[in-house]
């Protein structure tokens, strides 16, 4: 047990620690270069810069210490630990990238649009990340994340709402022209932000109501090796037992799935839904080996 705990808690680290100094990258290479702003507490961090030349490692370090300790209340110890961890990887992140040569390389203030669309789409993935393992990357993040735990608000708009209001106070340094760039990166931040924290197995389910539902989930087994579930329903209009099959499949068979429910039961009733994550046979595990040849 303690073994596995311990291969979870270096998952954990490592990812943590790769998600911020894809963040960290973000900053350093694509916002400060082409004078875009950030939200949060980066953000106020790169007000700092600007305002007085401090280096943002540092002050994004000072600045999550008031916040860590009104963390810890909400979080728990061990997010608490994840949170400093992350606190700390982006702070040396954000130094460190500041001396390695490839970032004076990046020159994308020709095009502003692309500089925006890339900085939302690194910072978002480098954020996704650390979320999606346990991790904040401190300030406004912690508050996002017990916005999450708390209230179930997503993290991806929290952290849009909080980060309007720091883009609101960038404005004593920039024009309206890098601004409108900023919150295009912005945007683009926190939908990937959510798209990440959704899960890599993201899936459609399948509500189906037929007389001929056995024959239909034979199919789904035989043909798409899914497994199903049986619900007792119940006909609203004359009050009459049936039975109901639940499945989850994966975006590109849906249309297989109807098909085979079209060419069983063309009055067949099906409702198909949004599934953020499925985990389990078939997704996260090994599915079985299909057969080459199968019989109806």
């Amino acid at each position: 047990m303690t073994k596995i705990f311990n291969k979870q808690l270096f998952k954990q680290l490592f990812f943590i620690t790769l998600g911020c100094s894809i963040y960290a990258f973000s900053l350093d290479a694509i916002s400060i270069p082409n004078k875009l702003a950030d939200g949060g507490i980066s953000g106020i961090a790169l007000l700092l810069r600007y305002w007085f030349h401090i280096n943002p490692g540092l002050s994004t370090l000072l600045l999550n210490i008031p916040l860590i300790i009104i963390g810890y209340r909400f979080m728990g110890k061990r997010l608490l630990a994840l949170t400093i961890w992350g606190t700390l990887c982006l702070s040396f992140f954000l130094s460190f990238w500041l001396h390695i040569p490839i970032i004076n390389q990046l020159n994308l203030e020709h095009d502003l649009f692309i500089a925006g669309v890339l900085a939302g789409l690194f910072s978002g993935f480098g954020i996704g990340i650390v979320f999606k393992y346990g991790g904040t990357t401190g300030g406004t993040d912690i508050i996002a994340r017990i916005l999450d735990l708390k209230l179930g608000i997503p993290v991806g708009k929290s952290l849009l709402a909080l980060d309007a209001f720091v883009l609101t106070i960038s404005l004593t340094y920039l024009d309206i022209k890098h601004m409108i760039y900023t919150l295009l990166a912005s945007f683009v931040l926190s939908r990937i932000t959510d798209s990440i924290q959704a899960g890599a197995y993201a899936a459609r389910g399948l509500f189906i109501i037929s007389d001929k539902y056995e024959q239909i989930a034979k199919m789904i087994d035989v043909q798409l090796d899914r497994g199903y579930t049986f619900l007792n329903a119940e006909g609203g209009y004359d009050r009459s037992d049936k039975k109901m099959i639940y499945c989850v499949v994966s975006p590109r068979e849906i249309s297989q799935v109807k098909e085979l429910i079209l060419r069983e039961d063309p009055n067949a009733f099906v409702s198909v839904v949004d599934v953020h994550e499925a985990l389990g046979q078939g997704f996260t595990y090994e599915r079985k080996k299909r057969h080459i040849f199968f019989r109806r």
